[in-house]
Formats: structure tokens, C-alpha cells, sequence
């Protein structure tokens, strides 16, 4: 059966190492022809609006404007790019979906950028893909995983605001996610919980991440 990962003392330290680098904000892209060449190892978040992808990206970092961060859903309409010197590994900040609120063309417009680049991006290694806690998995997250696994690309759940509710809630929460996850062919087998607001799990996510990286 599928377990919540646990990681060693050295990939605690080797995801501490990767995020004290300087990292910093590359470029944004609104098309599949402005995307930077295919170097390295890419890595992308992905989530509903409002999930907390800019914040958990600027907890990992330890820079609290790396990200933009909105408290109005849908802000990030653009592939963003961040980087690190010394280092192969990039990712990317993927536009929110599930935003009901915008126009409609503009949501296709997100929705293509989004599908043409996970689809075609020959180094994208892994998507994390944010579940609020509070919620679980919705309609518009189960879409996105059929894609992924349509695709091909290899994705892992990662739940956020796991301060918001109580541990009982999120340890039946994380169980059921991870049995939704057999079912899916592209999945990672395993879920890391975190909180941005109260550092829980950043450890965690950073070793796993550095897991794509050496130095």
C-alpha cells in the first residue's frame, strides 16, 4: 500500500541546500513559442485558483515576493519561470484553473497554454499538482489529472493549508487521496501535506524536489 514518504536526514539537507541558492523569477510566457529552450530539468505547479501555489513556491524559496500572490483568484494567467544559478533545475508557476469568474476566453486561452505545455515540454520531469485541504479532490483537479495521465506526465498530489483543519481530517484526507491515486496511471504513489503559514511539510516537498537535482 501506498505510504506518506518520509525522507533521510541527507535529503533534508540537499532540499535545504537547493532552496538557499538565490532563486529568481525568469521569465513569463503567454505562448508556446516564447517558451525558454528545453534545458535542464523542469519541474511545474499546478492547481485550482487560489490554492496556494504562489505562496507554497515563495515558502519553499524563503522569499516572500518571489511569487505573486492575490487575493483575487486567476491572477496568474502566465507560465512563469523561476530559476537558480548552479543549478539544471527550473519551474514553473502554471496558470490557477477552475476560475469561474473569468472570461471565457480567457480561460480557454489559459487551458490551451497550459495543455500545449504539458503535453509538449520534453524536460518536464514532474507536476505538483495543489489540493486545497480544506477540500479534496474536485472535479476541475480530477480533469486535470485524466490529462496528466493522458499525457503521460508524472504528477504528485501535494496538499496545502494543512493547518486549516484538524489532524484526523487530514490523515483521512491524505488515505483517501492515496487510494484515489491507485486508479491513476501517471501518478506518483505518494502525498506530501503541507502548510505555507505554519512551515509544515516544506522540508519535505524541498527533498523531494531535490530528489530531480545534484550538485
Amino acid at each position: 500500500m501506498s505510504e506518506i514518504e518520509t525522507y533521510t536526514t541527507d535529503e533534508i539537507e540537499a532540499g535545504r541546500l537547493l532552496f538557499a541558492r538565490p532563486w529568481a523569477f525568469q521569465t513569463s510566457v503567454t505562448d508556446m513559442a516564447n517558451l525558454p529552450e528545453a534545458a535542464g530539468t523542469e519541474i511545474a505547479f499546478a492547481g485550482r485558483s487560489n490554492v496556494g501555489k504562489s505562496t507554497l513556491i515563495n515558502a519553499l524559496t524563503g522569499r516572500k515576493g518571489l511569487a505573486r500572490t492575490s487575493s483575487t483568484p486567476g491572477r496568474t494567467q502566465m507560465l512563469n519561470f523561476f530559476s537558480a544559478p548552479e543549478t539544471p533545475l527550473t519551474f514553473v508557476d502554471m496558470p490557477g484553473y477552475g476560475y469561474a469568474q473569468a472570461p471565457k476566453d480567457l480561460v480557454e486561452a489559459w487551458t490551451a497554454l497550459v495543455f500545449s505545455y504539458l503535453r509538449g515540454r520534453p524536460n518536464l520531469r514532474r507536476v505538483f499538482l495543489l489540493i486545497d485541504s480544506r477540500h479534496g479532490l474536485k472535479k476541475n483537479d480530477l480533469e486535470t489529472m485524466a490529462l496528466l495521465d493522458k499525457a503521460a506526465v508524472v504528477y504528485q498530489i501535494v496538499l496545502t493549508k494543512a493547518d486549516k483543519i484538524k489532524p484526523t481530517q487530514l490523515a483521512r484526507l491524505e488515505a483517501d487521496t492515496l487510494v484515489a491515486l491507485k486508479k491513476r496511471i501517471a501518478a506518483h504513489p505518494e502525498v506530501i501535506s503541507t502548510s505555507s503559514e505554519k512551515q509544515k511539510g516544506i522540508d519535505d516537498l524541498r527533498a523531494e524536489i531535490a530528489r530531480f537535482t545534484s550538485f
